[in-house]
């Protein structure tokens, strides 16, 4: 059945006004006409049974019918990532909507060297993966911040699992430059002297990470830019008492496909896949 987020109120009977394009998309793509149903949520009230009660000229006016599932969350989870190609970005917010995160935050580092990004497209995206994934919510999608300002005013109580592409060794001493293509964790493209940089066998800290209360289960993952995180930024980093540096093992991702491996492994770690 056909699911879309709503923004208006959801209740028995309750008239709901899709936008014009989600309008468009029900008569003109999927051609429902009136009496027709699909799944609608809006964040707050649960999943709804709707039915198509008139096709305008310009919209379509919906009917809620029934409850189907009642409102809930996904883990606390706030993705933070660095601001890259704008192409990367959009693939890193659909992916952390379908992966469970509760927010997108992006960062601007010392090494930040990205496109102009366009935060209404970016909240298309999550809606998209929201409608199609079956969560109940949408993430939420911030402008861009120093990634200074971010710790500053951090949240009391949230973890923050920092993905160190050294692995918490010292700078690399041995790169084999062979492509001019940026990658996650490195100036240049390279083959890595693997004894500069030793990994962990697993997240180490995250499978049994302490519970505090008020503070339980509350966690952030950052991804550096390409290029890595600068000197500065890393040493600061790692000193943070909130923050577990983990390795996503002995080879340098890109941006996108670490945010994937990081949310994967946290996921399987400490998150909700086992409901």
């Amino acid at each position: 059945m056909i699911r879309l987020y709503v923004q208006g109120d959801l209740a028995p009977g309750a008239a709901v006004a899709p936008t014009l394009d989600q309008s468009r998309y029900l008569t003109q793509v999927m051609r429902l006409k009136a009496g027709d149903e699909l799944l609608v949520f809006n964040g707050r009230d649960g999943e709804w049974r709707v039915s198509v009660a008139e096709v305008l000229k310009k919209g379509v006016i919906l009917r809620a019918e029934e409850q189907m599932r009642p409102q809930t969350y996904g883990p606390d989870l706030e993705l933070i990532v660095a601001v890259v190609k704008k192409a990367r970005v959009e693939t890193i917010v659909e992916k952390a909507a379908e992966l469970g995160a509760k927010r997108v935050r992006l960062a601007l580092t010392h090494r930040t060297n990205a496109d102009r990004l366009r935060l209404d497209r970016l909240d298309a995206i999550a809606e998209e993966a929201a409608e199609q994934t079956g969560r109940l919510d949408v993430p939420v999608v911030d402008d861009p911040v120093k990634l200074d300002a971010l710790l500053d005013g951090w949240e009391d109580g949230r973890r923050l699992m920092f993905c160190d592409e050294t692995g918490g060794a010292p700078a690399i001493t041995a790169l084999t430059p062979f492509s001019p293509s940026p990658l996650w964790g490195g100036a240049t493209g390279g083959v890595l002297d693997r004894q500069a940089l030793p990994t962990r066998s697993r997240l180490e800290g995250l499978d049994h990470p302490p519970r505090d209360g008020e503070g339980e289960g509350r966690w952030a993952i950052l991804i550096g830019p390409e290029g890595g995180f600068s000197p500065e930024e890393g040493e600061r980093l790692r000193s943070l008492p909130f923050t577990t540096a983990v390795s996503l093992g002995p080879r340098i991702l890109r941006a996108d496909t670490a945010a994937i491996a990081a949310m994967t492994l946290w996921q399987a770690a400490v998150g909700d896949w086992d409901r």
